[in-house]
This record gives structure tokens, C-alpha cells and sequence, in this order.
């Protein structure tokens, strides 16, 4: 059996990693997280409630573990938050990723790493292959681009997986996602405005831990972009919601993003070049709107 470690496992990659995992043979999952275990299934693997802070617990934890694979998905990802706490934003997303990286180091523990678009400034004016030059314009993206130089520079075997504005459903948790934000203000009647200078290919959280799941499989090796293979403007997102559960688009509103007076800036266009995912990792592609259709198919089987 391998033993899969899984940082983060009460988010909503990490719920999709621990049940994908679940279904394939000859794995031994460990999930990692803080506080009580969030999954509705608590069965066939073993949940640990940790602080990534605290590394003497953690390589202690991985030390009686021994993972053949960590899959660290564990981050802060709240843009505005990074921004406003930056020594809260190193120490989760660089420290952590160093202690990490150094116990990977020594026991040549294969490490795939989640980072993001929010590496780039967006003002390429096509889309990002893997390879093109990074320029964060908001600190977050700073620190994975941090990170990411890390283990890029290690000698630890790794892949990094690049994603985009992820969404989907996760278990006893209320935290929402692009997707969930407009549909359920939608149907609330509430007026949302959304903005058309930022350009994004929304990810389904399932079809990210699916590339997870074949990136291990493969033993891939450098960066890879996942995401769906739509560029559209957030503007343009929300109102394929809107047509998907079939809800009012009057309600939103479009508007720039300077209107919004965010503390951490965003880049514009941030699309995905997918073609080297398709081939070495045989990645499927998917577009938004199709994906869109399967979530609400989702939904419908869990209220049905």
C-alpha cells in the first residue's frame, strides 16, 4: 500500500481529494486538517486535527506516517486577507511549504504542490503556458510564486499544479466559492455586482483533484496548468449561472474593478494554456459551461 498524506483535507480540494483516493486501490490515505474532521464519510482513512503551524508536530506526524506522497493543498488563500496579514500569509504559505519540503528532502518523498494563476500579472494579453514569466501584482500571489520557486529549485521529485478560481460543494462546511456566491444571492433576490476587467477559466474542484490524481499516478514531474479551457470575464461567469439554475440576471450588476476598492489588486486576464497538461498528465478538457451543468446535476442529487 502507498500512503498518501493530504494537507488541508477540510477544504474543498482536499474533501475531493480524500474521496477520490478512497475509490482507487492500493492507497492508505491520511488526511490532515484543523479541527473536527468535516467529511460526511469518516471511514477507510485516518484524519489528523493539526496546525501545519506547529512543525515540530507535523514532521513527527509525517515521520510515524512515512508518506510515499504528500499532496499539499493546505494554504491561505484569502487574497485580501494576504494582503492586510502578510507575516500570517508567509508562515502558511512559504514556512510551511519549506518544513515540508525539507522532510520530502530527506526521505525523497514525492510532493505535488496546488498553486494558482495569481502568479501572474494578467497582462500578457493571451493565454499562460507553464513556462512564461511570473510577476505577481498582490501579495498571495507572491507567496505561492514563493513557494512554488522553493520546490521548483529542490531536489525533491514534485509537480506543481496551477489552478483557476475553483468551485464545487464541500461537506458541513458554509464557505463559499464564485459559483455558490451567485447562485444563492440570485436566490435570495439580492442585487450582486460582479466585475468585466478580470479574466478567469473557473475550475470544478472534482476535475482538479482528478488532475491531482493523475499527476501522482504518473510520478509527473515540473508544472502543469489545470482549469477549464473557457476564458471569460467574472461578469460573464456569473450570468452562465444565472443561466444554469435559471435565475434572474437583472439582478447583477456589472461593474470595474476599481469600483470594489479592494485592499490587494487582481490581475486581469489569467487564462490557461492546457495543452502540456493534456499530454503528460492526459488531463481532460473540459469548458465551463459544461461543468457548470454537471455541478447542478450535483446539486439536484442531493436535494433530490
Amino acid at each position: 500500500m502507498k500512503k498518501v498524506v493530504i494537507t488541508g483535507s477540510n477544504g474543498l480540494l482536499g474533501q475531493k481529494l480524500v474521496k477520490l483516493f478512497l475509490g482507487k486501490p492500493d492507497y492508505e490515505i491520511h488526511a490532515l486538517s484543523r479541527g473536527l474532521n468535516r467529511l460526511d464519510d469518516q471511514k477507510g482513512y485516518k484524519y489528523y486535527d493539526i496546525d501545519l503551524l506547529d512543525n515540530d508536530k507535523l514532521i513527527t506526524l509525517l515521520t510515524q506516517v512515512l508518506p510515499d506522497v504528500i499532496i499539499h493543498t493546505a494554504a491561505m488563500t484569502n487574497v485580501d486577507a494576504c494582503e492586510l496579514q502578510q507575516e500570517e500569509c508567509d508562515r502558511m504559505n512559504i514556512e510551511v511549504v519549506a518544513n515540508i519540503l525539507a522532510y520530502c528532502d530527506k526521505k525523497d518523498t514525492y510532493l505535488l504542490h496546488l498553486s494558482t494563476d495569481f502568479i501572474f500579472d494578467g497582462e500578457k494579453g493571451t493565454i499562460y503556458k507553464e513556462e512564461d514569466l511570473a510577476n505577481p501584482v498582490n501579495y498571495y500571489g507572491l507567496s505561492k510564486w514563493k513557494s512554488e520557486l522553493m520546490i521548483q529549485e529542490s531536489n525533491v521529485p514534485h509537480a506543481i499544479l496551477r489552478t483557476i478560481l475553483v468551485y464545487g460543494l464541500v461537506d458541513g462546511n458554509d464557505r463559499s466559492n464564485i459559483v455558490l456566491w451567485v447562485k444563492n444571492s440570485l436566490e435570495a433576490n439580492k442585487e450582486i455586482r460582479v466585475v468585466t476587467d478580470q479574466l478567469r477559466m473557473p475550475t470544478y474542484a472534482e476535475d482538479l483533484a482528478e488532475a491531482c490524481w493523475l499527476a501522482v499516478e504518473s510520478r509527473a514531474n515540473g508544472v502543469f496548468n489545470v482549469s477549464s479551457n473557457e476564458l471569460m470575464s467574472i461578469y460573464e461567469i456569473a450570468l452562465a449561472v444565472a443561466d444554469a439554475f435559471a435565475l434572474d440576471k437583472k439582478l447583477i450588476h456589472p461593474v470595474a474593478t476599481s469600483a470594489l476598492s479592494l485592499p490587494a489588486k487582481r490581475p486581469f486576464s489569467t487564462g490557461f494554456d492546457l495543452n502540456k497538461s493534456i499530454d503528460e498528465i492526459n488531463l481532460p478538457s473540459h469548458s465551463f459551461t459544461d461543468r457548470l451543468q454537471v455541478f447542478k446535476n450535483q446539486l439536484n442529487s442531493l436535494e433530490a
